[in-house]
């Protein structure tokens, strides 16, 4: 590696880096604003602005910021993305960060200059990192299911943007006072489907055979499950929007049916494994896979009930934010940010002495019991809403705020506590 290239690796490592501080600092903001939140969660108040406030916590500010930090580690290293500039991800991050806390608690506090002032950072932000991301990608000569599946993702982010900036607006004018849960419901779709799984079955398409150690185990069903998925969703936004029960219908089956697909193949992946023992990644993935699994049971039951039943549709919000994409986004960071820290901090002492295994960098036994407080903490959320009782929905927000103090430790001692002394062995896992 010359000079040159070394400088713009550690460049773009330490902007992956950020972006992942950034997550989890918003995802513990996140988990703190859910114990406040819990008692409106058991209610079936989702349109309240402790909850709206505390869903862009963990959408944006965890969801998001963790993958445009995971492409900037895949996009050049497995796609070869030579156009991908980590000077341009790095200035996306600074108005990104701002930008999401202060809307964040815009919404929460009904404060409308934070609120607007967050959503143009974020507008600006948004644009940015997906442009970086989109020339980047359109510049690899490989056309792959994951690049497919990642530009399909950032057209849904803008997308996304766009009905996000209609709702910020409309607390100006009331244009769309009328249509507010409907255009809600079109966005929380287009974001959480068209968005962040489009871009995880993409991403995962590429990473999972890796960390599962199954790499000649066949993957037939990303391409099918990404174009239903891409199909179904702008189907069921508009049916919402627009109030046209069939094409709603249609494509939540789509949308099913491509989650469907996707867990198929993500189970035949976990079976053909070489590797009998699972990593810490592969557990949280595991039981990111079944959140959302309960989510695709509950959503058609959700759309047949409307806006007559909220506390249904808070309960299919929770398992597919926190049950779901949080766990197997949290998966992934288990098996992205060991590694990278590796390089950073023993790569260059390789023949100058001893050397930690990269899952010596975190506590196993530490991860299981975040694996856990996370599974009771969502479950536990969605008894309290079932039962509509705010005192076992907040139990459960607690059970995950524990889990998500765990894992930012973890974090903490993978980028700067050093191993324990019994960690010795060159060998790297």
């Amino acid at each position: 590696m010359t000079m040159p290239d070394a400088a713009i690796t550690q460049r773009r490592t330490a902007v992956v880096g950020r972006y992942f501080a950034a997550a989890a600092a918003f995802l513990l903001a996140g988990a703190v604003g859910l114990t406040w939140a819990a008692p409106d969660l058991a209610r079936g108040m989702f349109l309240d602005p402790r909850v709206a406030g505390t869903t862009h916590l963990f959408t944006l500010g965890f969801l998001t910021l963790t993958i445009f930090g995971a492409l900037g580690q895949l996009l050049p290293v497995a796609l070869g993305a030579t156009r991908y500039s980590a000077r341009v991800a790095g200035f996306a991050l600074w108005l990104l960060a701002p930008g999401i806390a202060a809307f964040a608690a815009g919404v929460i506090t009904g404060n409308v200059p934070a609120l607007v002032g967050g959503a143009v950072l974020v507008g600006f932000g948004v644009s940015i990192a997906a442009t970086n991301a989109a020339v980047a990608m359109l510049g690899v000569r490989e056309r792959s299911v994951t690049r497919t599946a990642l530009l399909l993702g950032h057209l849904f982010l803008l997308a996304a943007l766009v009905f996000g900036l209609v709702l910020s607006g409309n607390l100006y004018n009331g244009l769309i006072a009328a249509a507010r849960i409907r255009v809600l419901a079109g966005h929380l779709h287009i974001a959480l489907v068209g968005w962040v799984l489009i871009v995880v079955i993409g991403v995962a398409h590429r990473v999972l055979p890796m960390f599962l150690a199954a790499p000649k185990a066949p993957r037939p069903w990303t391409g099918p499950s990404v174009t239903l998925l891409a199909i179904g969703t702008p189907l069921l936004a508009a049916g919402l929007v627009e109030g046209v029960t069939s094409a709603a219908w249609t494509g939540c089956a789509a949308m099913n049916a491509g989650l469907a697909l996707f867990l198929v193949q993500t189970v035949g992946l976990y079976r053909r494994r070489t590797r009998p023992a699972l990593g810490v990644g592969m557990w949280f993935v595991a039981a990111g896979m079944a959140g959302m699994t309960a989510a695709g049971v509950l959503g058609p039951a959700v759309l047949a009930a409307g806006v007559h039943d909220p506390r249904l549709a808070t309960a299919y919000g929770v398992c597919a934010i926190l049950g779901g994409l949080v766990p197997f986004v949290t998966g992934i960071m288990y098996e992205i940010v060991p590694v990278v820290s590796w390089n950073v901090r023993f790569a260059g002492r390789l023949n100058r002495g001893p050397v930690p295994k990269v899952t010596e960098l975190y506590s196993r036994g530490a991860a299981r019991w975040q694996l856990g407080l996370t599974v009771a903490g969502v479950a536990a959320m969605g008894g309290g809403i079932a039962a509509a009782s705010p005192e076992v929905a907040r139990l459960g927000a607690g059970a995950f705020l524990a889990a998500v103090v765990v894992f930012v430790s973890q974090l903490i001692r993978m980028r700067w506590r050093l191993p324990a002394p019994a960690a010795s062995r060159m060998a790297v896992s």
